[in-house]
């Protein structure tokens, strides 16, 4: 699984595999067995949240909008 960036303690990350046919480009986002996944498209927004809270998941919403062009980068050498 191929991280993108680490940040206070949160994993920024995908799969090597994400799905078949490839899904749109996404991050997952881990830190002490809680784990979200956002769409990175249009729009930056949540699909999935297990163990964060909502303050903690609009933390990460910002950061994700932060590195958008980054993440996709990433994503972009990798699936190429």
């Amino acid at each position: 699984m191929p991280v993108v960036f680490r940040l206070d303690g949160f994993r920024f990350f995908f799969y090597s595999n994400e799905g078949n046919p490839l899904e749109p480009v996404l991050i997952h986002v881990q830190k002490a067995g809680a784990e979200a996944k956002f769409w990175v498209g249009t729009e930056i927004t949540l699909d999935t949240s297990d163990g964060f809270d909502a303050k903690t998941l609009r933390k990460l919403l910002k950061i994700v909008e932060e590195n958008r062009t980054l993440i996709e980068e990433r994503w972009d050498e990798y699936f190429g």
